[in-house]
């Protein structure tokens, strides 16, 4: 087997789960260059000093906060749930989710204040208890490792507190969400042991995905104008700090490059048309350094 120990930085993701075509594609995205087998246990990275090591999810914390690895890919979830001594990088936002608290759809229950001497199956036993002590309720914590859903229809427990994504699994079984408890993502985690020359290559691959992190939030924009307008095109885009400005063979027309918001980009464009742009070319970002 080969030594893993070679002054590389290490980074652990899931093996087989629902994050883990995302974060295949967020390594891609980011320039790493690797071959990815669903049978194995590593990647080396050809062009990164990187090996990448493939968990189950729920230990990813755990080596990273041994410094077996550098760093971990993982769901929000598991570090609230497990309070492991890492430290969160960045937020990715893919793999979102929520905690939530259920109850079957013919249950008498409408708050989580009629949850004292009730039984609650979840695969989350920390958090759970967490927020039973959090709201002052008293009761008996079922703890089950997967199909926590159908514990109410078995007759296990009077409601269930487990992760909810488009809510189809509750549905399917009958059940209905009372409370949300948190939000969750795939967030990236850092060991605290980290040494000074690792922590180096570290800042280089944060970088990395930062800048197609960035990118995600932000539309190239390119259009035409008539210079007169151009003090009202920078009040309505200034961009990260002011438009490129350049200009056309025709008299008075300049040409703007700049960057739009996702969040706030068609009413953006919908303000552009209205002062006199025209010619707006729309192009996706692959990369923004900040």
């Amino acid at each position: 087997m080969k030594n893993l120990n070679n002054g590389s930085i290490k980074l652990a993701i899931q093996k087989n789960g629902r994050l883990t075509e995302s974060t295949l594609g967020l390594l891609k995205s980011a320039g790493l260059e690797f071959e990815n087998y669903k049978k194995q246990l590593f990647s080396s990275c050809w062009n990164f000093p990187l090996n990448i090591v493939y968990l189950r999810d729920d230990d990813i914390p755990d080596y990273v906060a041994s410094g077996a690895v550098d760093l971990g890919i993982v769901g929000e979830n598991i570090i609230i749930e497990q309070r492991n001594d890492v430290t969160m990088q960045l937020k990715l936002g893919f793999g979102y989710c929520s905690l939530c608290l259920a109850v079957p759809k013919e249950s008498p229950i409408t708050s989580s204040s009629e949850l004292n001497n009730k039984k609650i199956a979840t695969s989350y036993p920390q958090s759970t208890k967490r927020y039973l002590n959090e709201k002052g309720i008293e009761g008996e914590i079922v703890k089950i490792n997967g199909s926590v859903e159908i514990a109410p229809s078995l007759a296990m427990a009077d409601a269930v507190i487990d992760l909810v994504s488009s809510g189809s699994t509750l549905a399917l079984n009958d059940l209905r969400v009372i409370e949300k408890i948190f939000d969750s993502q795939a967030v990236l985690i850092k060991s605290n042991t980290v040494s000074k020359v690792k922590n180096n290559i570290v800042k280089k691959l944060l970088i990395r995905i930062s800048g197609v992190l960035a990118a995600q939030n932000y539309k190239y924009v390119m259009m035409n104008a008539p210079e007169s307008i151009l003090k009202t095109i920078q009040k309505i885009v200034p961009g990260l700090k002011s438009p490129t400005v350049s200009s056309l063979s025709t008299k008075g027309w300049i040409s703007i490059q700049t960057v739009i918001k996702e969040d706030v980009f068609w009413e953006t464009i919908e303000k552009l048309k209205e002062v006199g742009a025209t010619g707006i070319l729309v192009l996706p970002v692959e990369k923004l350094i900040l």
